[in-house]
């Protein structure tokens, strides 16, 4: 029998991380992947998504380019090429991964992973054939799958999931999409861009549903001018087959409603993967769907940690990295913890979305004092050049000290922005280290000094609620 000093089961960011650190650290590993290298963020997810809208974005560019006295003829979408320079990122960077790995001198193996014992890891290949590995420490980092409704129809062989979106071979003329998460808003971005009529039916009061609701409702009104119908507080029903295609029937809690077109796609969220690991059997505790651990990533048997998008929470591919190396590092007598204080979440929208810290909702629920700075992009030099004005930065303070509790953006380059409100909420800066650091002109950044001046009623280049300071 093999033995290892360490055996990841999963081959995702949290999975491929944890094992390359393992290896940094010394350790001989095995990784195990049933599918392939990258897990749903480099081939179902992110990157695809990302490259997507990237996509969307330079064919808007090209029809707007008379503003900057480019003329432009004969720009057209072309999805069979578009998919094609997806899949040659998306594989290139798979690649990169096995070279990574195989550069660390960590096996791969490919097949299904079971917990045979706390010790041992059997791995069953397509090919009926089945081993067995022994480990000093396992980690398991399965990831996540999409969540089925459970309603009449849904289940039906031509709804369509994200990877069916990210897929299509050609575009409906008609969309509806149940769930205005993060995947939801992107696709339907991606998607109307592109000339598709969609519709983007939540149940939740406003998309993003995590997000605060100022943005929320700001990030609607740009998908309402962009062609999107929104249809939030909206509980789905039923799916029906009509003559044209699908029907999604839902109620706005007042009065039951129906919106049909060509297709109809599913996107509310993820599931944790531990079906199937012999969990039980072991005694890996399971909560709220996911594998319970604690800061470490330890799992309720010493020796086996997890990480990734199989322990809930949220499901973001850098937290997942965070938490494979936070595992691979107590798996072999380090001594690491998780910090899940300052974590940004990024949404790519056009424009783009990102936030850190609380929003003014849970700040108010939580009882807190606070004083709230913004400024819109309407009154940045550089979002007027790039033909993105729409959207502001929102900085939530506590009042006494000026600590910076939350920032939230929507506007042009928001997930790269966002970098610095969560440098500032790390080394727990307050307004006044903003306002005392010099910011480019014209940048984008300026806006993020100016919402913190605005909290002091400070703002230059808007006019703000109370003057002086």
């Amino acid at each position: 029998m093999d033995k290892r000093d360490v055996v990841v089961v999963g081959g995702g960011p949290a999975g491929y991380v944890a094992a390359i650190r393992a290896a940094q650290l010394g350790a001989k590993v095995t990784l195990v992947e049933e599918d392939k290298l990258g897990g749903t963020c480099l081939n179902r997810g992110c990157i695809p998504t990302k490259f997507l809208l990237r996509s969307v974005e330079t064919y808007q560019s090209l029809k707007s380019a008379e503003r900057y006295g480019i003329s432009v003829s004969g720009a057209s979408v072309d999805l069979p090429k578009m998919q094609a320079g997806k899949a040659k990122v998306v594989t290139g960077l798979t690649s990169g991964v096995g070279g990574l790995l195989a550069a660390n001198k960590v096996e791969v193996k490919n097949g299904r992973a079971k917990l045979d014992s706390t010790k041992q890891i059997e791995i069953a290949s397509g090919k009926g054939e089945k081993e067995t590995v022994e480990a000093d420490k396992i980690i398991l980092a399965t990831g996540a799958r999409p969540i089925v409704l459970p309603i009449p129809g849904a289940d039906s062989p031509d709804i369509l999931g994200v990877e069916d979106l990210l897929e299509l071979k050609e575009l409906p003329k008609s969309l509806v999409i149940i769930g205005g998460g993060v995947v939801g808003v992107e696709m339907a971005t991606v998607l109307a861009k592109l000339g598709v009529q969609v519709s983007l039916v939540e149940m939740m009061p406003h998309c993003l549903p995590a997000q605060d609701d100022e943005i929320a409702q700001v990030l609607e009104g740009v998908l309402t001018e962009d062609g999107i119908q929104v249809c939030c507080s909206a509980k789905v029903s039923k799916i029906e087959a009509t003559a044209a295609g699908k029907a999604v029937v839902f109620s706005d809690g007042e009065a039951e409603q129906k919106i049909e077109a060509a297709a109809v796609a599913i996107s509310v969220g993820y599931r944790p993967n531990t079906e199937g690991l012999g969990l039980e059997e072991c005694g890996v505790a399971v909560e709220k769907g996911g594998i319970r651990v604690n800061e470490k990533m330890e799992t309720s048997i010493p020796g086996i940690y997890a990480a990734g998008d199989v322990v809930g929470g949220m499901m973001l591919a850098y937290i997942a990295m965070a938490e494979g190396t936070v595992a691979a590092e107590n798996a072999l007598e380090q001594d690491a913890t998780m910090d899940y204080g300052v974590v940004p979440q990024c949404i790519f929208t056009l424009p783009e979305v990102a936030s850190v810290g609380i929003t003014e909702q849970e700040a108010a629920s939580q009882g807190l004092a606070v004083a709230i700075g913004r400024f819109p992009f309407a009154a940045n030099g550089m979002a007027a050049i790039v033909g993105e004005r729409r959207g502001l930065v929102k900085i939530i303070s506590e009042p006494k000290y000026g600590q910076i509790l939350g920032v939230h953006i929507i506007g042009p380059q928001a997930t790269c922005l966002i970098a610095e409100a969560v440098m500032a909420m790390k080394l727990e800066s307050t307004v006044d280290d903003i306002l005392a650091t010099i910011h480019a002109h014209p940048s984008l950044s300026e806006a993020i000094w100016e919402a913190a001046a605005d909290v002091q009623g400070r703002a230059i280049h808007n006019l703000s609620r109370k003057r002086g300071g």
